[in-house]
Protein backbone atom coordinates (compact mmCIF):
# COMPACT_ATOMS: atom_id res chain seq x y z
CA UNK A 1 0.00 0.00 0.00
CA UNK A 2 0.97 3.46 -1.12
CA UNK A 3 0.01 5.53 1.97
CA UNK A 4 2.02 2.65 4.07
CA UNK A 5 5.36 3.14 1.95
CA UNK A 6 5.08 6.97 2.68
CA UNK A 7 4.70 6.97 6.11
CA UNK A 8 6.82 4.02 7.45
CA UNK A 9 4.21 1.70 7.93
CA UNK A 10 1.68 3.64 9.91
CA UNK A 11 -0.48 5.30 8.09
CA UNK A 12 -3.09 6.10 10.64
CA UNK A 13 -6.88 4.18 10.74
CA UNK A 14 -7.88 2.07 7.82
CA UNK A 15 -10.53 0.16 7.50
CA UNK A 16 -11.77 -2.55 4.61
CA UNK A 17 -14.80 -4.35 3.30
CA UNK A 18 -14.47 -7.76 2.43
CA UNK A 19 -17.38 -7.92 0.47
CA UNK A 20 -19.31 -6.61 -2.35
CA UNK A 21 -17.10 -2.99 -3.77
CA UNK A 22 -14.54 -3.94 -1.42
CA UNK A 23 -14.49 -0.40 0.06
CA UNK A 24 -11.48 1.05 1.93
CA UNK A 25 -11.79 3.45 4.53
CA UNK A 26 -9.19 6.00 5.25
CA UNK A 27 -10.24 7.74 8.88
CA UNK A 28 -9.33 11.44 8.81
CA UNK A 29 -9.92 14.20 10.84
CA UNK A 30 -13.74 15.70 11.22
CA UNK A 31 -13.77 18.44 7.89
CA UNK A 32 -10.30 17.86 6.79
CA UNK A 33 -11.24 16.01 3.07
CA UNK A 34 -13.93 18.82 2.16
CA UNK A 35 -12.75 21.77 -0.34
CA UNK A 36 -9.82 19.15 -2.01
CA UNK A 37 -9.82 18.14 -5.45
CA UNK A 38 -10.05 14.56 -5.13
CA UNK A 39 -9.82 12.33 -8.20
CA UNK A 40 -12.41 10.18 -10.19
CA UNK A 41 -12.55 7.10 -8.13
CA UNK A 42 -12.76 8.42 -4.58
CA UNK A 43 -15.95 8.75 -2.51
CA UNK A 44 -15.59 11.95 0.44
CA UNK A 45 -18.24 10.97 2.77
CA UNK A 46 -19.35 13.77 5.72
CA UNK A 47 -17.41 16.55 3.54
CA UNK A 48 -19.55 19.38 3.24
CA UNK A 49 -22.14 20.86 4.51
CA UNK A 50 -26.04 19.35 4.61
CA UNK A 51 -24.14 16.31 3.83
CA UNK A 52 -25.01 13.24 5.57
CA UNK A 53 -22.69 9.83 5.03
CA UNK A 54 -21.19 7.31 7.71
CA UNK A 55 -17.85 5.56 7.70
CA UNK A 56 -18.64 1.63 9.11
CA UNK A 57 -16.02 0.83 11.97
CA UNK A 58 -15.26 -2.93 12.89
CA UNK A 59 -14.95 -3.88 16.46
CA UNK A 60 -11.21 -3.50 17.57
CA UNK A 61 -11.16 -7.32 18.24
CA UNK A 62 -13.60 -10.53 17.23
CA UNK A 63 -15.23 -11.08 14.46
CA UNK A 64 -16.79 -8.02 12.52
CA UNK A 65 -17.15 -9.68 8.83
CA UNK A 66 -17.08 -8.22 6.37
CA UNK A 67 -15.51 -5.69 7.98
CA UNK A 68 -11.50 -5.22 9.51
CA UNK A 69 -9.02 -3.33 10.40
CA UNK A 70 -6.04 -3.03 7.44
CA UNK A 71 -4.27 -0.61 9.94
CA UNK A 72 -5.88 -0.31 13.33
CA UNK A 73 -5.78 3.01 15.18
CA UNK A 74 -2.70 3.23 17.86
CA UNK A 75 -3.52 6.20 19.84
CA UNK A 76 -6.34 8.77 20.52
CA UNK A 77 -6.31 11.48 18.30
CA UNK A 78 -4.16 9.85 15.20
CA UNK A 79 -5.89 9.78 11.74
CA UNK A 80 -4.57 9.89 8.41
CA UNK A 81 -3.22 12.86 7.17
CA UNK A 82 -5.45 13.67 4.57
CA UNK A 83 -2.84 15.88 2.21
CA UNK A 84 -0.51 12.62 1.64
CA UNK A 85 -3.73 10.68 1.09
CA UNK A 86 -4.83 13.05 -1.92
CA UNK A 87 -1.10 13.27 -2.61
CA UNK A 88 -1.33 8.98 -3.18
CA UNK A 89 -4.84 8.92 -4.53
CA UNK A 90 -3.81 11.23 -7.02
CA UNK A 91 -0.65 9.83 -7.85
CA UNK A 92 -2.64 6.19 -7.80
CA UNK A 93 -5.88 7.66 -9.90
CA UNK A 94 -4.73 10.34 -12.01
Amino acid sequence: MLMEAITGGEPGPVVVESNGRRAVYFLVPAGSAAGKAWPAGVGVLNAGSGRVGYVPIPALSGRTWPLAWYFPPTVPGRFVHVLLLLNAASALLG
